[in-house]
């Protein structure tokens, strides 16, 4: 089940989890990290108590984890539950890990430690435009196509590319693996203005339960690879002196609305997705019904 930030994939995927007697596999790579539980919109404790939930919190920001690791981990559980269940909901917004899961991922080597403190001293202390002119530079086709303004997208290929010598396009061989069950694509989405005020709402929301503090205990850490991200980053200015709260908060709506478009454009290159609208959504047995007629 896919769908962009704020569409409420999280109360759909329970109840339906709870339909099929099933557990739930999370593939929001910001939900891994326990110590981030507001900014990340994680399930609450009353949801997690509906229905088990994995790879929730699972993981701490000291802790260094990667999609290829997400694919091996998710795929060994995928095989104990199917043990006792016929179906199993995986729900969240990192296309790059639902894509993992289900198709595979290409085999890039890691880069050495020395290489991976060098390219992050270089984005603390220069931004994020030496990284997009080097990268622009060892490989101008990935360049167009990735997200420029992310800054783990571009290291990640920056690595790959020095460390191998080649291209990061050139190792991306893009085969779909072979999984030994079927999969069905759900997509959640909605009307965009609607969206947009989900997003601001809920950004209100997290600040009214606490993202401040949340915030602020996690402020010595922000050098961190998980805290660079939406929710955190923008107050970490604020805390910094830099911008004031007023911007603070309405960057994280900006920015929060940006990501879900970004997410948008990368579920609509997926085919195999069925997409919902949220406020139209299917009885959930006609959904299971179709479901069925898939096996």
């Amino acid at each position: 089940m896919v769908g962009p930030t704020a569409v409420g994939k999280t109360a759909f995927a329970i109840e339906l989890a709870k339909y099929l007697e099933t557990e739930i596999i999370s593939a929001d790579s910001r939900q891994f990290f326990r110590e981030m539980n507001i900014g990340t919109a994680a399930p609450s404790k009353d949801e997690l108590s509906q229905v088990k939930h994995h790879f929730i919190g699972n993981l701490s920001i000291h802790q260094s984890y990667n999609v290829s690791e997400f694919e091996l981990d998710a795929l060994a559980l995928l095989e104990k539950l199917f043990q006792s269940k016929d179906t199993v909901v995986v729900v969240g917004g990192s296309g790059l890990y639902l894509d993992a899961l289900a198709y595979g991922i290409d085999d890039l080597p890691d880069a050495s430690e020395e290489l991976r403190i060098d390219l992050k001293r270089l984005y603390d202390n220069e931004g994020i435009e030496p990284l997009q002119k080097q990268l622009k530079k060892l490989d101008p086709l990935f360049y167009e196509q990735i997200d420029k303004q992310n800054p783990k997208r571009l290291l990640r290929a920056l690595e790959v590319c020095l460390t191998t010598g080649k291209p990061y396009s050139d190792l991306r061989i893009g085969e779909r693996k072979t999984r030994d069950f079927k999969i069905h694509w759900i997509g959640l989405e909605q009307e965009r203005s609607i969206l947009n005020d989900r997003i601001n709402l809920r950004v209100d929301l997290m600040l009214e339960a606490g993202l401040l503090d949340e915030v602020k205990r996690l402020y010595p850490f922000k050098n961190l690879n998980a805290l660079n991200t939406v929710g955190y980053k923008e107050f970490f200015q604020w805390l910094d002196g830099e911008k004031t709260y007023e911007w603070a908060v309405e960057k994280v709506k900006t920015n929060s609305r940006r990501y879900a478009k970004r997410q948008m454009t990368w579920f609509r290159k997926n085919e195999d997705i069925e997409w919902f609208k949220v406020d139209n959504l299917p009885e959930f047995s006609d959904l299971i019904i179709q479901l069925e007629k898939d096996k």
